[in-house]
């Protein structure tokens, strides 16, 4: 993606000119007397504590961000008011009026996260049963991601395959109608169900999902590794390593940030 900036929370001019119509008008201020942070600098704060992972109460307010508390209470209502999800579909348009996004096929994968408490988590299979989480995402045939979601680490891929693809958004940018179905579906065997490629089948897609029971070497990796690759950026954020977060709704409003800074970093290729 490109070599990143020494300081990767600073919001840059062009993406705050992206995000700034999207905010929410700002409620009565909880403190009289005192000036409100703005929400350039607040931003910063959350961008902070999303790159570094560190603890709220710890954000260093000599760098402007306003304290912890006020940061998080900023991302909380920016989440609720969808403020992520509508940036991520402005992205989006943009990259696909360029004709940048892949609609041919679609890849969907779902790591684990660290140990986590409190609602959408559960046992998981891959850490001894103990406390964690799910990160389902799909990407378009680039590993442009599409759409993600946060579960318990013990449901089950497969349960999460058409609620994914639900939550892709129909993305305008071109003349004719907003697409948000890609023409197949590629995904490895934690998915494989004969129930799913039917239902896959009946929305116009096509399945292309591995096997149990089959030998490796399927060739799906040449397209699977965008996926992987995506993954490894979303990572790349520490503060999604290990879910701190008791409040599901916090987690994923990181989630959705981070897929939002993503997708930006494609859409800075056009320029």
């Amino acid at each position: 993606m490109g070599k990143r900036q020494s300081r990767p929370w600073i919001v840059s001019d062009e993406l705050w000119s992206l995000i700034e119509p999207l905010l929410p008008e700002p409620g009565p201020k909880r403190v009289e007397g005192r000036p409100r942070i703005p929400d350039r600098q607040a931003l910063c704060g959350i961008l902070f504590v999303l790159h570094t992972g560190i603890q709220w109460e710890y954000l260093p307010q000599e760098l402007g961000f306003g304290s912890g508390m006020t940061c998080w209470r900023r991302l909380a209502a920016w989440n609720e008011a969808g403020v992520w999800e509508a940036l991520h579909l402005v992205l989006l348009k943009k990259l696909r009026a360029a004709g940048k996004l892949d609609w041919s096929r679609a890849v969907i994968d779902s790591p684990c996260t660290g140990r986590s408490a409190g609602p959408k988590s559960g046992p998981s299979p891959v850490d001894r049963a103990r406390p964690g989480s799910k990160h389902h995402l799909i990407v378009e045939g680039r590993g442009i991601p599409l759409a993600a979601s946060l579960t318990g680490g013990n449901r089950n891929d497969v349960t999460q395959l058409l609620p994914l693809l639900d939550k892709i958004p129909a993305v305008a940018g071109v003349v004719g109608r907003p697409r948000h179905r890609p023409d197949s579906l590629l995904a490895d065997r934690g998915y494989d169900h004969d129930k799913y490629r039917r239902l896959l089948r009946q929305r116009g897609i096509r399945p292309v999902i591995a096997r149990r029971g089959e030998e490796h070497g399927s060739g799906l990796g040449i397209f699977r590794y965008v996926v992987e690759r995506t993954i490894a950026w979303l990572h790349g954020y520490r503060r999604l390593r290990i879910r701190w977060e008791r409040r599901d709704d916090i987690h994923e409003a990181f989630l959705n940030l981070a897929i939002c800074l993503i997708t930006h970093r494609h859409v800075q290729r056009l320029c």
